[in-house]
């Protein structure tokens, strides 16, 4: 709730400051035009008309922060953002349009026909008043727009600062033509349409500058470096082989980024998962932006032949394990265990089985053969009796074989169960944890086998190994 109350707040902030920003233009715009009637000054004309579409450019403004701030919809499931975008596009057009006729009507007053001005201190003093109110607006403007990242209310705070220097030029054009009647310098009466040249000149520059910045938005036209900066950040992730596309855009003040990128195909759908979960997050430290990412298997560089087995097995939805392989004469003899659901018929398992020995030999690697070993998947959980006496029986034997085997510290933690009639022995053996882990294994396989010629009522025995220091 907190959230949603700090959204509301800040809608009605944008709203507000497009409403007070509505207001001023209109001020603006009757002192203007008042200026401009009663002096006949090409200058203040251009600031009047210039004012004016600041005016429609507000009212444009106000209408879309309404719209912008809208949820998405089932018409609009990436919100209403670049209506800011269009209205700010909408503005340009309608400065350059006013430009292009004050710099005709300027030429004109310059070689063809002159206009008589009447320049006075109160028009210097209104368009100085004008200033300030343009000085006000545009820092209240900017203000709120860079808090809440509005571009429809920091076009209007630039225009209302460029508003500021165009007017600062009119005065002085006033003031020169003010200055040429009473000194009889007859080419200072040149200076009104002069100061209108030049402030159709920061029209256009100020147009083309917000202009672009509109277009390349609808355009989706990504920001310059982001999409490299996104390629680079992702790429330094863990678990991602390369970012293969990188496609960003941008509406209002929200980006969208799609990302494709390749990871192992060995890697289950778990660490694929937490990949994807680790882009979303280096991306949006990058940018504020949502995310949609899309992964690639791929083989990894260097991959080994057992990885390549496990991703086969795994686009096949199938659960392998202890795979081995063997030198043979004509290569690789590659032996494994596979697990299918219990109920499933021995023709559809061979079927399974034999698909995967198939694609296995299709790979290549060198691999000769392949034998695959069927069991049943566990499925359910059946009930146990807990045999204590025979745990400490296999717990001491397990101990006593730490003089041929060197490896084996201890052996704690013994639990033998009986269930559907065959009897498991699951124990932690501690050994050193500096060994590699295939001398382990081997150890390992050997208790395992001493374990059952000693008792031979056992059916299956689970030995997990630890660290010494973990014991």
């Amino acid at each position: 709730m907190p959230g949603m109350v700090g959204i509301a707040e800040a809608i009605r902030e944008k709203k507000r400051a497009a409403l007070e920003s509505v207001g001023s233009s209109l001020l603006l715009v009757v002192m203007k035009v008042f200026l401009a009637v009663t002096t006949g000054s090409l200058g203040i004309l251009s600031e009047a008309l210039h004012s004016s579409l600041d005016l429609v450019s507000t009212i444009v403004t106000y209408l879309s922060v309404r719209v912008a701030d809208k949820p998405p919809d089932a018409e609009h499931p990436y919100g209403h953002l670049k209506i800011e975008n269009i209205s700010a596009l909408l503005v340009t057009g309608l400065l350059l349009l006013a430009s292009a006729y004050i710099i005709w009507e300027a030429m004109l007053r310059l070689l063809f026909k002159g206009i008589h001005v009447e320049p006075s201190l109160l028009a210097v003093g209104i368009l100085g008043l004008t200033i300030i109110v343009d000085a006000v607006r545009s820092r209240a403007l900017l203000r709120v727009a860079r808090k809440h990242k509005s571009e429809a209310l920091e076009a209007d705070a630039l225009h209302f600062s460029t508003d500021i220097w165009s007017t600062v030029v009119v005065m002085v054009g006033i003031v020169a033509v003010w200055v040429g009647e009473r000194t009889g310098v007859g080419w200072l009466r040149f200076m009104d349409p002069v100061a209108a040249l030049i402030v159709s000149g920061v029209i256009i520059w100020v147009g083309s500058r917000l202009g672009k910045q509109s277009f390349d938005a609808l355009l989706d036209a990504a920001p310059a470096g982001l999409r490299e900066r996104i390629a680079t950040a992702v790429e330094e992730l863990d678990g991602v082989l390369r970012a293969e596309r990188v496609r960003v855009r941008r509406a209002g003040k929200h980006h969208f980024v799609d990302v494709t990128i390749s990871v192992p195909r060995s890697a289950s759908f778990e660490q694929v998962h937490a990949i994807s979960d680790a882009v979303e997050k280096r991306v949006e430290q990058i940018v504020p932006a949502d995310v949609m990412v899309h992964m690639e298997p791929r083989a990894q560089g260097g991959e080994t032949l057992f990885d390549a087995i496990r991703a086969m097995a795994h686009r096949r939805g199938l659960a392998i394990h202890e795979i081995s392989a063997h030198q043979v004469d004509l290569g690789l003899f590659v032996e494994m265990h596979m697990e299918v659901d219990e109920h499933l018929s021995l023709r559809e398992a061979h079927r399974r089985a034999t698909e995967l020995e198939e694609e296995i030999l299709r790979e290549g690697h060198g691999v000769a053969g392949v034998n695959i070993h069927i069991e049943p998947l566990g499925m359910h959980i059946a009930a146990a009796g807990v045999m204590k006496d025979l745990a400490a029986a296999v717990q001491e034997h397990v101990n006593s074989l730490r003089t041929e085997y060197s490896e084996l510290l201890n052996c704690h933690e013994v639990l033998v169960r009986e269930a559907d009639q065959k009897i498991t022995v699951s124990c932690h053996c501690a050994m050193d944890g500096g060994l590699p882990i295939t001398q382990i294994h081997d150890v390992t396989e050997a208790l395992q086998d001493r374990i059952k010629e000693k008792f031979p009522q056992i059916f299956v025995v689970n030995i997990h190994p630890e660290p010494v220091e973990e014991s």
